[in-house]
This record gives structure tokens, sequence and C-alpha cells, in this order.
């Protein structure tokens, strides 16, 4: 079989297990100008090139055998993976979910203050190209969050919180509308539909460090203390771009940085709190009010960011057992009940693939070696991996460790 021959059917077998495509209202927003400023053709033509370059740039991995597919061929169940590249330079992605951008992390002193010891930890993004399949360098924002369908991104400007919400279109890297607030902005975030965002309102800066000694008479940043600037969240229609603020009250179990996020139905919204245990979520109505949270939501956990599979029917957990150096299994729960179902490899489990398989990080080194895992691909039911990324050597360290940021494609 030639290698066209390898594409072809690697594409049919991907628009045969694709389901059926949730409107994508995110997209909309910039249609209208798109056609009349007369891009029709090059939005097919970069479309066309976008499947192109998946299909005949990007080395990959077969999750139903050990063998590599030859280099530049989608695997089977639209797998993509880059198992020599940490960050990634091209496309990741597998079945539904896809690798949309990652950031790195650095603190910079606010000499606005006149003073080294308070400063602000930022993010550099790294957006993919849907043009050419690769992660493109984007230092102009602070705040990113990709839409649903990998064509639009909400955008917040430097110096947080700002009074304006960009909407970027991901292929011309073009701001294609501001939307202008009252209430200053610091956090991002789209319903599941990817129709409405959500974005967090603060008073200041919830990424503001101070510097500290240690015992030791060492320099090192850490998070400023006190009571959490947030205010509440603006809930925009992304079509229209019109909204309607809601006032939250914080409280001390509000983080500094404690951003909202929609439910699945989009009924509600939570965040992250402290309590009892790390990664303990806290739900509210659109009101403001705190609620008990939905039904197949209220065992969740706001730091796993996979949360509910597809259907709904699973609920992806945190850590369960880490048995062998290197090995470590996840926890996947009924969502309803918080009882668990089984187990599946992986530490942090990031995004669904599909009902059955997830993006996880999986840690390569032993448990008395520093932490260093890898992007993979795990299935429900099986032992087996198939990697994604190359090994982050220095997670945690600023300028170096990579967080990614996976969204339905």
């Amino acid at each position: 079989m030639n290698i066209e021959e390898l594409v072809r059917d690697s594409l049919r077998e991907l628009a045969a297990e694709q389901p059926p495509a949730v409107p994508g209202f995110a997209d909309r927003v910039l249609a209208v100008r798109r056609r009349r400023r007369g891009r029709r053709l090059a939005a097919v033509a970069a479309a066309t090139a976008a499947v192109v370059a998946v299909a005949v740039a990007v080395p990959v991995l077969d999750s139903g055998r050990n063998d590599v597919r030859p280099s530049g061929v989608v695997g089977r169940n639209g797998i993509a993976g880059h198992p020599d590249q940490s960050p990634p330079r091209e496309l990741i992605a597998a079945g539904q979910t896809a690798l949309a951008a990652y950031y790195t992390w650095r603190t910079v002193p606010r000499t606005e203050k006149q003073t080294e010891k308070k400063g602000s930890s930022e993010r550099t993004y790294w957006l993919l190209d849907p043009g050419t399949g690769t992660y493109v360098k984007d230092s102009r924002w602070s705040v990113v969050a990709v839409a649903p369908g990998l064509r639009t991104a909400a955008v917040l400007e430097r110096n947080l919180p700002v009074s304006r919400i960009g909407l970027l279109d991901l292929a011309t890297r073009k701001v294609e509308r501001w939307i202008p607030v009252e209430h200053p902005v610091a956090g991002l975030a789209f319903s599941y539909d990817g129709a409405r965002l959500l974005a967090t309102t603060y008073d200041g800066d919830p990424d503001a460090r101070h510097k500290y000694q240690d015992l030791k008479g060492g320099w090192g940043w850490g998070p400023t203390s006190g009571t959490s600037t947030r205010t509440g969240f603006y809930d925009v229609d992304v079509v229209s771009g019109k909204g309607s603020w809601t006032g939250v009250a914080s409280d001390r179990d509000t983080l500094a940085r404690a951003d909202f996020s929609f439910s699945r139905t989009g009924d509600q919204v939570y965040a992250q709190v402290l309590g009892k245990h790390d990664g303990t979520q806290q739900f509210y109505d659109l009101d403001g009010e705190k609620a008990a949270g939905p039904a197949n939501e209220r065992y969740l956990r706001a730091d796993v960011d996979a949360r509910l599979s597809p259907d709904g029917r699973l609920a992806a957990l945190g850590l369960a057992k880490e048995i062998a150096p290197g090995k470590s299994y996840s926890s996947i729960r009924d969502p309803r009940t918080g009882k668990e179902i089984t187990k599946v490899r992986g530490a942090g489990l990031l995004a669904w693939a599909d009902d059955r398989r997830l993006v996880a990080w999986e840690r390569v080194t032993g448990l008395d070696e520093p932490y260093q895992p890898r992007l993979v691909l795990v299935t429900i039911g099986s032992d087996r991996v198939v990697p994604l990324s190359g090994v982050q050597k220095e997670m945690f360290e600023e300028t170096k460790g990579w967080q990614p940021v996976f969204v339905r494609r």
C-alpha cells in the first residue's frame, strides 16, 4: 500500500468514527466577517491544508498494536503523537480531543511598585496553527481559552485584570472582535458547546507573587497571602458578545486565582476552593449563590481536568494508586454515586478522547526520583499506554515546564 492509499484510508477512518458535530457557536462569531472580506476560499484552502498537514506531516502511534506507523500518517482512531517532542512542536491529538495550546510561565518583577519583592506569574502561550498543524508562540496574551472546534480563542492582554476580551481567529492570529467589560477580567472558560464564554472578574492580579527568603538564605517567589480579589463572573453569549455580570462574594476558602468554569449543561458554575482535600470544588447558580451542584458532577474534583466522559456516564477522578515505579493508576467512578467502577493507567487525567480512552500524564521515573511525566493515551480495561509527547524533565520549573490545554475538536 502506497502513502496515498494510507492517507486516504486513514481519513476515511477518521470521518467514519466522528460523532455528529456539536453546533459551533463560537466559530460562527467570525463567520460573517470572514465572508464579507472575501476570505471564504482562503478558509477552505486553510482547512484543506490543515487536513493535508495532519495527514502527511505528523508521525503517530497506533493504539491497537505495538508497531509505529510510517512517519507522516494519521493513526487509527485519530491518534497523532510525537514521543520525541517536549514541549511539542507538532499536533498532538486523539479521538475527540486535541492539544489546542500549551503554556510556560515565569515570575516578572512588578517594577511599577518600585520594589523587587513584588511580582506576577505570567504565562506565555504556544497556540495550534490549524493551517500547519504546528504550535506557534504568541506572547501577546496573559490568558487564552480555546473554543471547541479549534478555530476561535478568547484572549486577555497583559497586566491582569483587563477591561476587554478578545475573540481571536486561530488561522489568521487576528482579533476579530473586542468585548469591553466594566468589571476587570482575569480568567476565561468556554461552555461545553462553545456557545457561551465565562469570564471571571477580579479587583487585583490573581497571579501576584512576593519574594521570600527561605531558611537557607535563598530567595524565591510565592503566592501573595491575603483575601482573594475575585469579584464575580460574566456570562457572555459568544455570537452577540452580550452578557451580564454576577457578583460572587469571596471568603477564606477562596483561592487567589479561583477561576469559574461552567458545569456540563451550563446551568451552574464551579471553582476550586480550599478544603479538606485538594481539588475541592464549590458550585454556584447563575445568580451567584452557592449550590449543591449537578447530580452527576458533585463527586468530581476541580483539579482533574478530564471530569465527565462525553456520554456523561463515567467520571475521571484523582490518583488512585501507584503500584510500581513509573506505573500509576487513576480512579474511574460513577459520577452520581462517587463509587469506583475501575482504574485506568495514568496519574493526571487531562481529557477524554472518547468514552473509553483518556489523555493522561504518565510518570516515567521511580518514586524516589524527580517527577518526570509524558503525555500518553490510556484505555479503560487495558494496561497499554500510547506515548503522545516526550518526557518533561523539569515540569515544575519556571520557563522550563509546560502545561497542556486540551479542547474537543
